[in-house]
């Protein structure tokens, strides 16, 4: 699954310190049981939309100075921090968990990985925080 969106990384000294997109692409490993009518672990278009959230919009660590200035144009996402492809993993994997654990199935997400660029990516496992 892909996105597109820009952002910046307000406390890294580099190009990524300016606003800039990118299109992101996500993996993602679920580890849980099948319904037992449908057999379907998840509805993948259920995953794609959480992933879609993300598409077209501006991500923001919720402390840049640019967020209020943004919103004046444009619909601004923020982060608890540096929105990096290693936060977005952190935060699409619990999206996913929390979905499922609302509807009380248990979907475990055993790895997440987002690519940044076509070289780069963060990956997360089950065990990681």
């Amino acid at each position: 699954m892909a996105f597109d969106a820009s952002h910046r990384l307000l406390h890294y000294e580099g190009k990524c310190h300016n606003l800039h997109g990118h299109r992101w692409r996500v993996q993602v490993w679920l580890k849980g049981y099948t319904d037992d009518k449908t057999m379907i672990l998840v509805d993948f278009k259920e995953i794609r939309d959480l992933i879609d959230y993300y598409d077209h919009e501006i991500i923001l660590n919720e402390a840049d100075p640019m967020v209020s200035r943004i919103r004046e144009f444009h619909n601004v996402i923020t982060t608890p921090g540096d929105p990096t492809s290693e936060l977005l993993a952190l935060l699409i994997r619990d999206k996913i968990e929390e979905q499922y654990k609302d509807t009380g199935r248990e979907v475990v997400v055993e790895k997440i990985r987002v690519w940044e660029s076509p070289t780069g990516y963060a990956e997360l496992h089950h065990e990681d925080n």
